[in-house]
C-alpha cells in the first residue's frame, strides 16, 4: 500500500475549526469582560472616590489572578475535558460581575471583579486557547490566531457597548446584564472545546511531546519566560491609562473609551494577519519582531499631542500586542509538543501575573505622584528591549 501524502497525514479534521471558532467566541467573551473595566474605571471613581492608583489596582489583581490561576487551570483541562473546566469559569465570571455589582466598596470590587472574575477567567483562558493547538500541524499559527482574534474583538465590542449600557442604566445594572451575557453566551461557546486525539493519544499511543516538568527543564521554555514577564507591564498599561490619558488632552469619555476598541481593532488584525505569516516567515522570528513594535509604539503614544495620534498608538500597539498573545501558544506546541500543552501555557502565562498586576498600578502611582505618564512610557520601552532580546534567546535555543 502507498503511504499517504505528507500532506494528507497531517489533515486537520473539520471539527477542528468548530474547536478554533468556539475558542474564539470564549476569549471575546472573557476578555471583553476584563477589558470593559476601562468603561467603569469612572464610575468607581466617582462611586468610592478613589484615586487611579486604587482603581488600577482593580484591573491589575484580576490580571493577576488569572495569570497565575491559568496555571491550575491548563491542568484541570489537562486532567478533565476542557468544555468542562472552561463552562464552569463562565459561570464563576458570571457570579463575580453580580457580586461586583452590589458592591459598597473598592474592598468589595477587588474580591468580587477582581478575585471573583479573575478566577473565572484563569478557568477559561489558557484550557479555551490550550484546546486549539494539538487540532493543527500545517495552518497551526493561522489557528492561533483566529482563535485568540476573539481577544481583540471582545476587546473591540465589549467595552463600548458597556459604555452605552452605563449611559443608559447606570454602571451597577450594566454589570447585571454583562453577567447575564456571560452565562448564557459563554457556557454555550465553552460547550464545543473538545480535546483534539494528539493531546489524549490512544490505547497504545501515548501524546507526544514534553511533560510540563521536563519541559521546565529546557532553556528554551525559560528564555520564552523571560519574554513574557519583561512584556507584561507594556502590555497591560495601555488597558488601564489609555482612556485616561486621552480625558487628560480634554478627549471626550466616548472617544476616550474608544481607545480600548481601537487597540481591538488593531489586535484583531495583528491575531490574523501575524498569525498567517508567521506560519511562513517562523514564529520565533515574527516574536521577536512583534517585541521591537511593541516598544516603539509607545513613543507615538509619549509624543501624542491629541486624539489623532493616540488612535494611531491605540492602532501600532493593538497590533503588536496581538501578534504576540497569537504566537505564544503555537511555539509552545511547536517547542513542546501536545502532551501537556494547557499547563504548559498556563505556566508560562505565569510570567505576565506580576506586569499586569504591578504594571497599571505603578503606571497610576507615577501619574498621582508626577502629573505625567512620561516616565512610565520610558519605562515601557527598556523592557520591550529586554523582552526583544530574552525572545531572540529563545530562537538560538532551540534552533
Amino acid at each position: 500500500m502507498t503511504a499517504p501524502p505528507p500532506e494528507a497525514a497531517h489533515a486537520e479534521a473539520p471539527y477542528a475549526w468548530v474547536v478554533v471558532w468556539a475558542a474564539f467566541a470564549s476569549l471575546a467573551i472573557i476578555f471583553g469582560v476584563a477589558y470593559s473595566f476601562a468603561a467603569f474605571f469612572a464610575s468607581f471613581a466617582a462611586d468610592f472616590q478613589a484615586c487611579r492608583a486604587d482603581i488600577a489596582l482593580v484591573f491589575g489583581l484580576c490580571g493577576l489572578v488569572y495569570f497565575i490561576g491559568g496555571i491550575g487551570g491548563g491542568l484541570l483541562a489537562d486532567r478533565f475535558c476542557p468544555r468542562r473546566v472552561c463552562g464552569a469559569g463562565m459561570v464563576c465570571i458570571a457570579l463575580g460581575l453580580l457580586g461586583a455589582s452590589a458592591a459598597r466598596s473598592m474592598s468589595a470590587i477587588y474580591l468580587a471583579y477582581g478575585v471573583g472574575v479573575g478566577v473565572g477567567i484563569a478557568l477559561v483562558y489558557t484550557p479555551a486557547i490550550g484546546c486549539v493547538q494539538p487540532w493543527f500541524t500545517r495552518r497551526r499559527g493561522l489557528a492561533a490566531g483566529i482563535a485568540s482574534a476573539g481577544i481583540g474583538a471582545g476587546t473591540l465590542a465589549v467595552p463600548l457597548l458597556a459604555t452605552a449600557a452605563i449611559a443608559a442604566w447606570q454602571w451597577r445594572d450594566a454589570m447585571r446584564v454583562l453577567a447575564l451575557a456571560t452565562a448564557v453566551l459563554g457556557v454555550a461557546a465553552t460547550w464545543l472545546l473538545l480535546r483534539a486525539p494528539a493531546a489524549t493519544g490512544n490505547a497504545t499511543t501515548a501524546p507526544q511531546g514534553l511533560s510540563l516538568r521536563e519541559t521546565l527543564r529546557t532553556r528554551a521554555f525559560w528564555w520564552l519566560y523571560a519574554g513574557t514577564l519583561t512584556a507584561a507591564p507594556t502590555m497591560f498599561i495601555p488597558f488601564a491609562h489609555a482612556s485616561a490619558s486621552a480625558r487628560d488632552l480634554g478627549v471626550g469619555e466616548a472617544q476616550a473609551v474608544g481607545l480600548v476598541g481601537i487597540i481591538g481593532i488593531g489586535s484583531l488584525v495583528g491575531r490574523f494577519a501575524i498569525g498567517a505569516l508567521a506560519d511562513r516567515m517562523g514564529r520565533g522570528r515574527t516574536l521577536v519582531l512583534m517585541q521591537a513594535s511593541m516598544g516603539a509604539s509607545y513613543l507615538l503614544w509619549m509624543a501624542a499631542g491629541g486624539y489623532p495620534a493616540l488612535l494611531g498608538f491605540a492602532l501600532w500597539f493593538g497590533l503588536s500586542y496581538g501578534g504576540i498573545v497569537s504566537l505564544l501558544p503555537a511555539l509552545c506546541m511547536d517547542l513542546f509538543g501536545a502532551r501537556a500543552v494547557a499547563s504548559t501555557i498556563g505556566t508560562l502565562y505565569s510570567g505576565a501575573a506580576l506586569g499586569n498586576l504591578l504594571g497599571p498600578v505603578l503606571a497610576g502611582a507615577v501619574f498621582d505622584r508626577t502629573g505625567s505618564y512620561t516616565g512610565v512610557m520610558l519605562g515601557c520601552v527598556g523592557l520591550s528591549v529586554l523582552a526583544t532580546v530574552a525572545s531572540a534567546r529563545v530562537r538560538a535555543t532551540a534552533a
